[in-house]
């Protein structure tokens, strides 16, 4: 790796850093009597390096910039005293990794679990992780998703603040404990993914600032400051950072792909944008016969990156988080219409068919959250397996002012039509951990910063919820959860013992038989489907795909609080799912939140 410290193979350690704004760098080896400053190299644009041939695994360091101020390793791979603690030198080989026969699974057979590390168990850490892993294989899912977990400041984040890219969360663990989750995961035949945040680094513990100030740019701002410089005169060596990261995580922890937070935020006016050298590398690097598989999330709906080459294969990126199957399904669920939910109000059962058939909702029109703005392009051309589908994810609860899991705001039937539609539809779904037993716990935004930042969080948190009608008024915004309260984050952590309770495992024992029928019914004819038609009639909302082989799936729905009166006429198809109740059929037309799904023969010639 070419930015960090490394171990050599004959002894000893490489320590490099790109400082371009300092003159003059010493590596302080850290120890018990305080620790000695050895003077590094200086190397051509900005780089300094010191050979230290007595350096082993364990040792803790900082570089002195200038004499004055240390900083930790840019690209530190572990964090034991937090971000602005020392770094400690890791051997990457020291795991002892299974035989290598791993190559990962098609994407086609992906089923996502979204979990945050710190709150999915009460213990919080990677081998709190590893003991739920046979309880997600009971489930069905193929694949866990860890949020982001980059070093952060304090005890306790979602993981979108890290500063220290390439260090897992010392407190959940070592990098050795984090390369046992993967393993065992391995193991049980589940897929790792990775959030990795490349549009921003955290407000506290960087110090990229003092060091190499060409990590960031004025003449753009995302909602977190100073953007990322992808395009400026010392743009080669900040990609290289990232990509760096991204290849770091596939090849030393064994990952099997990642998810790229908010590339909308990512501005690269170059003729090769960062995103598409990133996919490019990381596919180039990946051994054959390695399954590795690239997601986005972009607000922008930009199909650009999901394009597929001559054997329908993707070019950059697998597949995007697609929030507006989510927006039209949680505002039909719960009757909400504020915020962006407000540009799903008009016609949501058409809106629901045409992301079902089309991926986006929004491919050009104009979007009245956005102030008018015209957001997304076409995107009926990509196959259904380019979009990942969800009814919850970290986002969408815990940016809810007290993190409400969707149970607490829509009947449980709404709720159970809506999973009948995403476990079963050939777009890749998404769970979030304690979804599939109706977990009460909410998620709420919640962080560790210093005094410095401390304030700012709470009072920004509470601002931002000023447009809502609930809390207009003051006195209403101070009952938002302060997210610097260790209650907070402990309201949010998982209490397993309730899965087990009847109301609960009825929830997981529906997922799981949705789960299963998907196994055996959809993932095997999910290569090479496509949308054959959508229409909506009286209500009734029906979809069909003409099948990786040949065979016609089709989707009813009635996704309504009362009965519609499209009638869902039993199909010469066999029906895969219904939620009708046996007294539902002598009613006229089909009742609510009404959801089937048959298979039949593929009409000839269509």
């Amino acid at each position: 790796m070419p930015f960090g410290a490394e171990l050599q193979p004959g002894g000893g350690a490489r320590f490099r850093l790109w400082a371009p704004a300092a003159h003059e760098v010493a590596l302080r080896l850290e120890d018990e009597n305080g620790g000695l400053d050895l003077p590094m190299t200086p190397l051509e644009e900005g780089w300094f390096e010191r050979l230290v041939p007595e350096a082993v695994a364990g040792q803790r360091y900082r570089y002195r910039l200038d004499g004055e101020t240390l900083v930790p390793e840019p690209a530190s791979r572990f964090q034991t005293e937090d971000v602005h603690g020392p770094s400690e030198l890791i051997d990457p080989r020291a795991f002892p990794w299974p035989d290598g026969s791993w190559r990962g699974r098609p994407w086609e057979e992906t089923v996502l679990y979204e979990l945050h590390v710190g709150s999915f168990t009460p213990s919080g850490t990677y081998q709190g992780a590893t003991g739920k892993l046979d309880r997600l294989v009971e489930l069905g899912v193929t694949a866990i998703e860890l949020m982001p977990l980059a070093e952060s400041p304090g005890g306790r984040n979602w993981g979108y603040d890290g500063v220290y890219l390439f260090a897992p969360e010392h407190r959940y663990g070592g990098p050795d404990a984090l390369k046992r989750l993967i393993a065992e995961a391995h193991a049980r035949d589940l897929m790792v993914f990775l959030d990795v945040v490349y549009n921003h680094f955290g407000p506290e513990g960087n110090y990229l600032h003092r060091s190499a100030p060409g990590f960031f740019t004025e003449r753009r701002h995302t909602p977190w400051g100073a953007a990322i410089d992808f395009e400026g005169p010392q743009a080669a060596t900040v990609r290289d950072f990232f990509i760096q990261n991204a290849l770091y995580w596939l090849a030393e922890f064994n990952i099997d792909g990642l998810r790229l937070d908010a590339v909308h935020a990512i501005f690269d006016g170059s003729d090769r944008h960062f995103l598409v050298e990133l996919a490019e590398r990381v596919r180039a690097a990946a051994p054959p016969g390695r399954e590795i598989h690239l997601v986005l999330e972009n607000d922008d709906n930009a199909p650009t990156y999901l394009a597929r080459d001559n054997h329908e294969r993707p070019r950059w990126f697998t597949a995007q988080w697609n929030d507006d199957i989510h927006h039209v399904l949680h505002s039909l669920a719960t009757g909400e219409t504020e915020g962006y939910y407000g540009d799903y109000a008009e016609r949501p059962v058409a809106r629901l068919g045409r992301t079902l058939a089309e991926g986006f909702d929004y491919q050009g029109q104009a979007s009245a959250h956005r102030s008018g703005a015209a957001r997304g392009a076409p995107s009926a051309h990509l196959p259904p397996t380019a979009f990942v589908g969800f009814l919850q994810n970290h986002d969408q609860i815990g940016n809810r002012a007290f993190g409400d899991r969707i149970d607490r705001l829509a009947p449980p039937a709404a709720v159970e039509a809506a999973l009948a539609i995403l476990l079963l539809a050939p777009s890749i779904p998404l769970l979030f951990m304690g979804e599939e037993w109706a977990a009460s716990e909410p998620f709420p935004f919640f962080c560790d910063f210093g005094p410095d930042l401390a304030d700012a969080v709470r009072d920004g948190r509470r601002r931002e919820f000023a447009k809502f009608a609930a809390f207009a008024d003051e006195a209403a915004r101070a009952r938002i959860p302060d997210p610097m309260a260790r209650r907070t984050f402990d309201s949010a952590v998982l209490d397993w013992s309730a899965c087990d309770r009847p109301e609960h495992r009825k929830r997981f024992r529906f997922c799981r038989r949705l789960l299963a029928l998907r196994r055996a019914e959809i993932v095997p004819r999910l290569s090479g489907a496509r949308t054959q038609a959508m229409q909506e009639d009286g209500g009734l909302l029906r979809v069909v795909w003409r099948m990786g082989d040949g065979m016609r799936l089709t989707l009813l729905a009635n996704m309504a609080p009362t009965g519609c009166t499209g009638t869902a006429a039993d199909l010469a198809e066999r029906l895969l799912f219904s939620t009708k109740g046996p007294g539902d059929a002598a009613r006229p037309g089909t009742p609510a939140w009404f959801v089937a799904w048959h298979l039949g023969e593929a009409i000839p010639g269509a």
